[in-house]
């Protein structure tokens, strides 16, 4: 089987599962792994309320995820400028 088969044949493995038990039911356990994460960043010892450590975590996440997105808006606008200064 050639690289590009075996690839198809995952994706049609991958659409099928997702259609048998849906896609929020598979990634369940990684997306709560991902958010148990970021309630032990906020609240080592354990010592807030549940629901004050489920809010600073979301909120820990969301400034986790602007940060990543103004990296990458940085990296592609200092791309850009070295493709622009590259004809010159």
């Amino acid at each position: 089987m050639t690289p590009q088969q075996r690839a198809a044949w995952g994706r049609v493995g991958g659409l099928t599962a997702q259609s048998r038990h849906g896609g929020a039911a598979m990634t369940a356990a990684a997306r709560a792994a991902f958010r148990s994460k970021w309630e032990r960043v906020v609240d080592p010892e354990g010592v807030l309320d549940p629901q004050e450590r489920a809010i600073r975590a979301e909120q820990a996440m969301h400034a986790h995820m602007l940060r990543l997105a103004l990296a990458s808006a940085q990296a592609r606008a200092g791309k850009d400028g070295r493709r622009r200064g590259a004809g010159r």
